[in-house]
């Protein structure tokens, strides 16, 4: 039988699935890898831990999976979007990689908006405004305070790419992350030659763009050595992580949408033409299905509110669990569900590290607003779940303001994971959520991209109809939904007025 490989270079570690032709899963291995932070709200990583990762991560699959390497017909890559890795041309690495939750780029993010003529001509040359965590930003800072360096520097590729270039020896992205480094024309699929001109950066150093399930390049005779594999084994383009776990999610039709809690939160919505907000709240960027696009909602603490809850106030029912040998999530969320909807007027701002949607605003911070002595520590998480719930109905709100339909929306991450927190969402949602059969995200997807591009299936949605299939389901409480809809409003109000505080406090600092 043929294999697929989806391997998924993620913040915290590698991981390889090894997938049969029918999208059953033989294998999956993680193998993780240290960040680093050379000074406050800095962060990178050494891209040649990237490459060791995928190596020993592919082998692992193999064995465990029991699969000679020459079975293996195809691989789809993907990866944490908007890192910089800087290349000589000898294809040596120049410095560790800055990556997507770097926030040194504020005012080479300012910069690119006056060089593009404002926020406004920004967003309609490259359908995104500028933010720290892109990638055009970080090329900025690098040659700005580091210009000998910038000076030596040949190609410039993003995290999975330098992955693609170890195992193919071809420069190459596609066009789902690439429209995260802010200089592609989301709209023609293309660099735009208008910003990078703007920009003064040369297009010699950014890599052929491909859609997601062409193959981009082939496996070299050393990686083949290195990784196990066959020499000549085809790398489609693959995926940046959110398209390539949409795809995995089944996110690939009109009117289907995915709200993924992970520690970020995100809503992810399919188009079928470009759907830009104007005001740049929201994400727009090329699927990984070929013609289309996806617009995407972004909560940078969703989960992670939970788990900062869990970690600073919650450790004696961490080790109560750890004696029952169940998940501390299961002894927190029992006890917020004996808690009625709304906390008794308790509400968390889930803004622990800022916010992108729909604030963009890195001063934001969490907070408990409208504590009394009645409130107890379950009350406090049930806010902090409703709140981060809250924050995904923002998301969610932009995107249907966008006429993008919501007929059925697919919940993942964490909070799928919970029946509670599944109901929570259908309530503040006002609409069934659905969980689905794959849970391996970004690396499935990417898998199901590289049996499209070798011929396993004649398209993206073909491969998701063969694979995917909805499980669970949770309706809304009419009643809950009434009372959720009269307390949301007065959410986006505490933000609202607290927002000149928020800047206030970090100035302060």
């Amino acid at each position: 039988m043929a294999y697929l490989l989806g391997i998924d270079i993620g913040t915290s570690g590698t991981k390889t699935l090894l997938v049969d032709t029918r999208g059953r899963i033989k294998a999956s291995v993680t193998v993780e890898y240290p960040s680093y932070a050379p000074r406050p709200a800095w962060s990178e990583q050494a891209p040649e831990d990237w490459w060791k990762a995928t190596v020993g991560s592919i082998r692992l699959a193999l064995a465990k999976g029991k699969v000679k390497g020459s079975h293996v017909t195809g691989i789809g890559l993907s990866g944490q979007m908007h890192g910089s890795v800087f290349l000589d041309k000898s294809g040596v690495v120049l410095r560790r990689a800055i990556l997507w939750n770097d926030q040194r780029t504020g005012a080479e993010c300012d910069e690119i908006t006056r060089r593009a003529g404002g926020r406004r001509k920004l967003i309609s040359m490259v359908s995104n405004p500028a933010l720290t965590g892109f990638t055009a930003p970080k090329i900025l800072w690098v040659r700005k305070h580091q210009p000998r360096l910038y000076q030596r520097a040949a190609k410039i590729l993003l995290p999975k790419d330098y992955v693609r270039y170890r195992l193919t020896g071809e420069f190459a992205t596609e066009v789902s992350d690439a429209s995260g480094t802010l200089l592609l024309d989301v709209k023609r699929r293309r660099w735009s030659k208008k910003l990078l001109g703007l920009l003064k950066i040369d297009p010699d150093l950014l890599p052929a763009v491909y859609e997601s399930q062409e193959v981009s390049g082939c496996l070299t005779p050393a990686a083949a050595r290195a990784t196990g594999l066959a020499a000549g084994t085809p790398v489609v383009g693959g995926a940046g992580d959110q398209a390539a776990g949409a795809v995995g999610n089944g996110i690939v039709r009109r009117g289907v949408i995915s709200a993924t809690l992970g520690t970020s939160g995100v809503v992810f919505a399919h188009a079928d033409t470009v759907q830009t907000d104007p005001k740049g709240r929201v994400h727009t960027f090329c699927h990984a299905v070929a013609g289309k696009w996806h617009v995407m909602g972004v909560v940078l603490a969703a989960g992670g509110s939970l788990q900062w809850f869990r970690n600073t106030l919650c450790q004696d029912l961490v080790k109560q669990a750890k004696r029952k040998k169940v998940d501390p999530y299961e002894l927190i969320t029992a006890a917020a569900a004996k808690v009625p909807p709304g906390s008794h007027g308790l509400y968390f701002l889930p803004y622990l590290t800022g916010e992108r949607t729909p604030h963009a605003d890195p001063n934001a911070r969490a907070a408990w607003i409208g504590l009394s002595n009645m409130h107890t520590r379950a009350h406090m998480a049930r806010a902090v779940m409703e709140g981060a719930t809250y924050a995904m109905r923002d998301c969610l709100q932009i995107i249907s303001g966008l006429g993008v339909p919501v007929r059925e929306i697919r919940v993942a991450g964490g909070g799928a994971k919970s029946a509670f927190w599944r109901g929570l969402q259908a309530d503040i949602y006002r609409k069934a959520v659905w969980t689905v059969s794959s849970e391996e995200g970004p690396a499935y997807g990417v898998a199901l991209l590289a049996g499209v591009g070798t011929g396993v299936w004649k398209s993206v949605p073909e491969a998701c109809d063969a694979t995917i299939r909805t499980l669970k389901v949770s309706r809304p409480n009419r009643k809950t939904v009434r009372l959720y809809d009269q307390l949301y409003p007065e959410y986006g109000r505490l933000y609202r007025s607290l927002k000149d505080d928020f800047a206030r406090i970090a100035a302060l600092q």
